[in-house]
């Protein structure tokens, strides 16, 4: 699933803190193709220093055209019926399997589900369908795709957020520099957060000081499900089509097929 859960998840994602995005940023030129790259990179370089940024995890960031290939032809992921999707994304044996980890993580579950009010299923939907339960979470370095996707004018202003999110959690030592690794489109860990939802969302849900969403099981899930509790998820409720969650699937990713996808994986997982 590597690259399209990883374009279908930042498709997902609201616009967030844009007021970060500075005026000298702005006034640097965006561009469609790699012409202007460089001295944009130079623009927001000098802008991200003057607020006190360390800009070091850029070194040998590069115009990443694979990365504006596959942006440009993200609607190709959405094809089909939902069943044709799950067949793709969520095939009977994630179902299996996310019923044999929820079997065997019932007290790591219970715990979340105390806390955020979030069922497993919900969580085992999106763990799978995202990274396949953390299997493909990708090994790009997110640097150089968000520096890309930012200087790219389609969605500049969103992206130059996500760049200096993603620089703060490398700075204040969130996650190292060098692990901050994806499939290449900017998102982090095992259910894709983009950076500043990291910032905004992420906890330390197992007590080691750390909001790790690369290798902690417990953090992983209990961030997805602060993110859902803080945009509004109805403790316990249904999230199917016409129920009371079923809305905020849409905060997680935006495509339709997506959410009826998610809503009818989480509800094989749970039956």
């Amino acid at each position: 699933m590597a690259f399209l859960a990883k374009k279908t998840f930042f498709a997902a994602t609201v616009l967030a803190l844009l007021g970060l995005t500075t005026p000298s940023v702005l006034a640097a030129q965006c561009g469609n193709d790699g012409s202007g790259f460089g001295a944009w990179m130079e623009a927001y370089k000098a802008d991200a220093a003057a607020r006190g940024i360390d800009t070091s995890p850029l070194a040998g960031a590069k115009y990443d055209r694979g990365v504006i290939k596959i942006d440009r032809n993200q609607h190709a992921a959405f094809k089909g019926t939902v069943e044709q999707f799950l067949a793709r994304r969520a095939p009977a044996s994630y179902v299996k399997k996310a019923k044999g980890l929820l079997k065997s993580n019932a007290g790591l579950f219970g715990k979340i589900e105390q806390r955020y009010g979030v069922q497993p299923e919900v969580l085992l939907a999106i763990w799978g369908m995202e990274t396949g339960f953390g299997a493909n979470s990708g090994n790009k370095s997110v640097f150089q795709p968000l520096a890309t996707l930012a200087y790219d004018c389609r969605r500049s202003e969103f992206f130059t957020n996500e760049l200096d999110s993603a620089l703060e959690i490398a700075q204040k030592g969130y996650i190292s520099a060098a692990q901050m690794k994806g499939a290449g489109f900017g998102e982090l860990g095992q259910t894709q957060f983009l950076p500043s939802k990291y910032l905004q969302y992420a906890v330390d849900f197992d007590g080691d000081g750390r909001r790790d969403l690369i290798h902690s099981r417990a953090d992983v899930l209990a961030s997805t499900a602060n993110f859902l509790k803080g945009h509004g998820w109805s403790a316990g409720g249904g999230y199917g089509p016409g129920e009371v969650n079923y809305a905020i699937w849409n905060d997680w990713n935006r495509a339709t097929i997506y959410q009826k996808a998610l809503a009818e994986f989480a509800r094989r997982i749970a039956n």
